[in-house]
């Protein structure tokens, strides 16, 4: 078991978007060692079907799991959506979503019953949040729009740009007009936009930010099942499937370690 604890946590996302989970459990859980894989050459998963989001999920599930890891968090929204349930289904070890987290908050924040989703067309479709967020409280009012364009803008690290206060303005106007007092901010890309969008949509909405709510569901799983880490020195190590330098660069502007290394990945070979 000391061994067990001593195990990394396997992180992944379709690009950088996860790297806000990743600093939330480096935050909260120092002790803890990560593996984060980010799906650079296949980034967006927004757009992309329920069936070919599953295969990568799948894919980058073996990868993980070949670095011994003692849980897996799923640090994209479309991801934990289209695979959440099959990979706990097929794992002998913790999988954690980013959906269940942020919706508990959501609903433990809304004072109206009026909550915002804003996340990728997939997970816009695939009606996780609004199915979640109703079967807690019924009476909720869910009012979301997909926003394809905030992953690209990310990646491209225009976080402050005022083309990305007029497309988020684009985004976000009709839900403050519909009066919503919360903003889930429903894709892992999104947090490192929450300045920019609290900006647009005013101090009356508050957003609830998934990334930092998984972490702390996972350090509740890891604590249940005797698996937290409570000393020794962590190591990360971070894996792409394309443009390593590139990630490497943007996670040292994100993450409160220096990421040294960053290592390419074929994927597809674990199919």
């Amino acid at each position: 078991m000391k061994e067990l604890k001593k195990a990394p946590i396997g992180v992944f996302d379709s690009g950088v978007g996860g790297l806000t989970v990743a600093r939330e459990i480096m935050r909260q859980m120092p002790n803890e060692s990560i593996v984060y894989f980010g799906d650079t050459a296949r980034v967006p998963y927004g757009s992309k079907s329920g069936d070919t989001i599953l295969r990568y999920s799948r894919q980058i599930t073996k990868f993980l799991l070949t670095h011994d890891v003692k849980a897996i968090v799923i640090a994209c929204n479309t991801a934990s959506a289209y695979a959440a349930d099959v990979l706990r289904a097929e794992c002998d070890i913790p999988v954690i979503d980013v959906i269940e987290p942020g919706a508990v908050t959501a609903v433990g924040t809304t004072k109206n019953n009026k909550v915002g989703v804003i996340a990728t067309r997939a997970t816009i479709s695939s009606k996780m949040y609004t199915n979640y967020l109703h079967s807690l409280r019924p009476q909720i009012k869910v009012y979301d729009k997909a926003c394809p364009l905030l992953v690209p803008l990310v990646e491209e690290g225009w976080l402050y740009d005022g083309v990305t206060v007029e497309v988020i303005d684009r985004y976000t106007s009709e839900l403050v007009r519909s009066g919503i007092d919360t903003l889930v901010l429903g894709c892992t890309h999104y947090p490192l936009l929450a300045h920019t969008i609290q900006k647009v949509v005013g101090e009356k909405v508050t957003l609830v930010n998934p990334a930092y709510e998984t972490a702390k569901e996972l350090a509740r799983v890891l604590a249940e099942q005797n698996l937290l880490c409570e000393n020794g020195a962590a190591v990360h190590k971070f894996y792409v499937s394309d443009g390593a330098e590139q990630f490497r660069t943007f996670a040292n502007t994100i993450l409160p370690c220096e990421v040294q290394q960053t290592k390419d990945v074929n994927i597809e070979a674990y199919e």
